[in-house]
């Protein structure tokens, strides 16, 4: 049975693939471009004899906004379907995470907009992810 925490690292390692760092709890500190990684729910029994269950993630990816256009302009690539920067085609470029599970799709994009952490206001955006797994 995969644990959130193996789900979650091979999310982490996925993201490596567009070049974002990513954590599972809120640093004191981002250096962006960041993405924080944080489960959402799990729908258990999705198949009989409890052999797959479906885990959601939202992956929040926050960019620098020293240059509000430049910052919109990086936070777009990440946000396009397709790319080397696409954080969706990241997310998806090893659907197993690393042989833990069995599919992963990122279902959409939302709040894109600025966001406070610390003292500091970022841009981001955030995508919901769908991760199928025993």
């Amino acid at each position: 049975m995969a644990s959130i925490s193996a789900l979650r690292s091979g999310l982490a390692t996925n993201l490596l693939t567009a070049n974002v760092r990513s954590s599972a709890t809120l640093p004191e500190l981002v250096n962006p471009p960041f993405a924080l990684i944080v489960p959402a729910g799990v729908n258990y029994h999705r198949a009989f004899n409890d052999a797959l269950s479906e885990y959601s993630f939202t992956v929040t990816l926050v960019v620098g906004r020293a240059d509000a256009r430049t910052a919109q302009t990086a936070l777009d690539a990440y946000c396009s379907a397709s790319g080397v920067s696409s954080i969706r085609r990241a997310i998806e470029s090893d659907k197993t995470l690393g042989g833990v599970a069995y599919a992963v799709v990122v279902t959409d994009m939302r709040n894109y907009g600025a966001t406070t952490i610390g003292e500091t206001t970022y841009l981001a955006a955030e995508f919901n992810v769908v991760v199928q797994a025993d």
